[in-house]
């Protein structure tokens, strides 16, 4: 089948259903430790900072949802302008997740929940997803006006946030199936190009290397070189 004999609603679906999908995933991932919790009444014993950070993500997924939704119904003038307010949010995500990777491990440090080890190890995951978010949504704003290389760029940025959810499917999951969870958005992406397109778009291939590159840095969470970067960086802002 052709991409042309394809139904001319497939491809806005397909948007819209993997933006379902990563919230989706958000949802179950945060789910025993956050969002359980508030529903349930309760109050997730967190800093505010991190409730802060962690209501800004959820307004990251929701955007992400509309935006989608906006272009899958034709309203690409609302897409368009709603995209400018996005560009700024995008940015507010990324300073927020940097403030968020050094404030935590100092809230835990302070608090006696974490050693100085602890806490320098960790450090390398957060700011890891926010160097991988940044990198990937950077270029998303350069390349708006490009919508086949923009909307790519925005899924691979949106699937670095998620390494956190995955992250904590753990508690269920084997490693390498919650690995796999993380890197699914983007292979059923590459999946769906080599369905409607005979070939995988570059932004794919060289977005997927990048994350495999990315999640080496597990192995550095024991690195001295590394410890003593995370050190320093928590007794700066202790």
């Amino acid at each position: 089948m052709s991409t042309a004999s394809l139904p001319t609603f497939t491809r806005p679906r397909f948007y819209v259903g993997i933006a379902a999908f990563m919230s989706l995933m958000v949802l179950v991932g945060f789910w025993p430790t956050y969002f359980g919790q508030i529903l349930s009444g309760g109050t997730p014993n967190r800093h505010w900072v991190v409730h802060l950070h962690g209501w800004i993500f959820v307004g990251w997924m929701a955007l992400l949802l509309t935006q989608v939704i906006l272009a899958a119904t034709g309203r690409i003038r609302a897409h368009r302008s709603l995209g400018t307010i996005g560009i700024a949010y995008g940015f507010l995500v990324l300073a927020m997740g940097l403030i968020v990777s050094v404030a935590s491990p100092v809230i835990h440090v302070a608090a006696g929940h974490q050693t100085m080890d602890e806490a320098a190890g960790f450090l390398i995951v957060p700011l890891g997803d926010m160097v991988l978010f940044g990198g990937f949504f950077i270029p998303a704003v350069i390349y708006r006006n490009r919508p086949e290389v923009h909307k790519r760029l925005i899924l691979l940025a949106t699937s670095a946030l998620l390494f956190a959810a995955a992250g904590r499917m753990q508690s269920y999951l084997p490693f390498l199936l919650a690995v796999l969870l993380w890197f699914s958005p983007v292979l059923v992406g590459i999946a769906y190009d080599g369905w409607t397109r005979r070939k995988v778009h570059r932004v794919y291939v060289i977005g997927l290397v990048v994350m495999v590159i990315g999640i080496s840095r597990l192995a550095l969470m024991g690195n001295e070189v590394w410890l003593r970067i995370g050190r320093s960086l928590i007794r700066a802002f202790a």
